[in-house]
């Protein structure tokens, strides 16, 4: 993903913090 911080969108793989909702934050 380019720009992912908090989009609901790439329901792949949630890797990184355990996602509350739909905040994704990837490596943040």
């Amino acid at each position: 993903p380019k720009r992912t911080k908090f989009r609901k969108q790439h329901r792949g793989r949630m890797k990184g913090i355990s996602t509350r909702g739909n905040s994704i934050c990837f490596g943040k």
